[in-house]
């Protein structure tokens, strides 16, 4: 029997704060472990917290571009249960008062239609330690918690496990302008838990939901719900039932494996925080914010493409990350050429293609802006060749010279002399006598055989389209 899938996303996001949510602790990732913990972060008894302003201001401002209200009036609750990397049994979180709500995410669907995702609610909370599995032995780095955590709420609005990795690309992309986060799954700055259940087409109740947890990159995501919907199809097929329950991605085996029974929020005991006192937001502070914002993702896409004239193929990969689109946008700014398009033909092509090959963002690339619209420069005047460009560009990147140092040391300014051009047509005509008669017959694009026998005999120094000119010239 088919069924229709709905699933709901919430994704933590650490945030890059200096110090903890609640202590002045280092969020430094990668120190040897239970080296940044204090009293108040183990919660000692008589410690007390006190919330991180930067935080707040970040979560503000993650609410704001995701389209949020701001809750004026917010407060903090205890959501209580136990686990060995919660020292203080309780997790600092939010419950009925979040920071924001109803926001959202808009997404392209595979027909290339727009669909929109809602977000129910933006809140902050602290991040629980790290458990260590090995050599038979659990054990517990405390360094993670009380690190400043939003979580992002959506709405069931999603269909299949291809929207849900649309989404969370599209989530990632805003997050990452802002920088309020490095966003990075392998240290777990951004973590994500899906909620998915299925029931027959036309039915209007929601079915029973696992939440699948454990996964560490949205292709993993992608495939846990993919698993997940053949798994809860089979089970309604023989007849059983869903149960709720928390399960986990086995990434090497490829299914999700039954954790727990899932907990409702009655069963978390949630009370507001005695410790903190609730937050009042007012609007200056809310419109301060707000002004800090940048141009998002999908409002420079479609700028790129009505300033730059591109497609959106194109502008896509130019916006992928901030610093990449702001190191794009300064090197077609800084092209004194009428064509703009082929300042971003060579970020696409072959800046990317170093990029991808030295592992890095072409923002990283040893070259600036000027730099490279120098090179480009040479090409439109003829100095070089494009494939002579693209080899001084690997140089560039390689040395940090510029292009007309690596030109002059290497000789390898483009010929444009008619005199030493023809003297090679000359010979090329004469060793290639039947190619000739056959342009002679009509078959023209046969001339392209013998520029490139010109371009062989100048080691690639001939200025190709004069040769084709001279050539054309010749043999007419």
């Amino acid at each position: 029997m088919d069924y229709e899938t709905v699933i709901g996303l919430e994704v933590h996001l650490h945030l890059n704060t200096r110090t903890k949510a609640f202590c002045s602790c280092s969020t430094q990732f990668g120190n040897p472990a239970n080296t940044q913990t204090c009293p108040v972060c183990l919660g000692f008894p008589g410690s007390l917290p006190v919330y991180n302003r930067a935080a707040l201001d970040s979560g503000i401002k993650v609410g704001l571009a995701l389209g949020c209200a701001i809750q004026g009036f917010t407060k903090f609750d205890r959501k209580n249960y136990f686990y060995p990397d919660l020292p203080k049994d309780y997790q600092i979180s939010q419950y009925d008062l979040p920071l924001a709500r109803e926001g959202y995410i808009d997404i392209e669907l595979e027909n290339g239609s727009p669909k929109r995702i809602g977000i129910i609610r933006v809140h902050m909370e602290e991040d629980a330690g790290k458990l260590i599995h090995e050599s038979g032995e659990s054990l517990v780095d405390y360094n993670r918690t009380g690190v400043p955590l939003l979580e992002i709420v959506s709405h069931p609005d999603m269909s299949s496990p291809e929207e849900a990795y649309k989404y969370l690309v599209n989530l990632k992309a805003v997050l990452s302008y802002l920088d309020v986060s490095d966003c990075d799954m392998e240290k777990g700055s951004l973590r994500c838990d899906a909620n998915i259940s299925i029931r027959k087409f036309g039915e209007k109740i929601l079915g029973t939901k696992s939440e699948l947890k454990n996964m560490n990159s949205f292709k993993a995501v992608k495939d846990a719900l993919e698993y997940e919907v053949k798994r809860q199809s089979a089970v309604l097929d023989e007849g059983g039932k869903i149960i709720q329950e928390t399960r986990l991605w086995d990434e090497k085996l490829m299914q999700s494996v039954s954790m727990r029974t899932k907990e409702g929020a009655h069963d978390y005991r949630y009370f507001p925080e005695p410790d903190l006192a609730p937050f009042i937001i007012d609007k200056a502070k809310i419109d301060e914010i707000r002004a800090s914002i940048p141009e998002l993702p999908r409002v420079k896409l479609a700028r790129f493409m009505k300033d730059f004239s591109l497609l959106e193929s194109d502008a896509l990969i130019l916006v992928d990350s901030k610093k990449d689109a702001e190191f794009s946008e300064a090197c077609i700014n800084n092209y004194s050429g009428k064509d703009k398009k082929s300042v971003a033909n060579w970020l696409i092509g072959p800046l990317l293609s170093e990029a991808n090959n030295r592992n890095c963002a072409i923002s990283e690339l040893n070259i600036s802006p000027g730099g490279l619209c120098e090179l480009i420069s040479f090409v439109d005047s003829g100095k070089i060749s494009n494939l002579t460009a693209k080899a001084v560009l690997k140089d560039m990147i390689d040395s940090g010279k510029p292009a007309d140092a690596i030109i002059a040391e290497k000789n390898l300014a483009q010929v444009s002399d008619e005199a030493s051009l023809n003297a090679h047509i000359e010979e090329v005509i004469k060793n290639n006598a039947p190619t000739v008669e056959n342009y002679k017959a009509g078959k023209v694009n046969v001339i392209m055989f013998l520029v490139g026998q010109v371009m062989k005999r100048s080691a690639g120094k001939a200025n190709p389209k004069m040769v084709q000119d001279l050539l054309k010239r010749r043999l007419s």
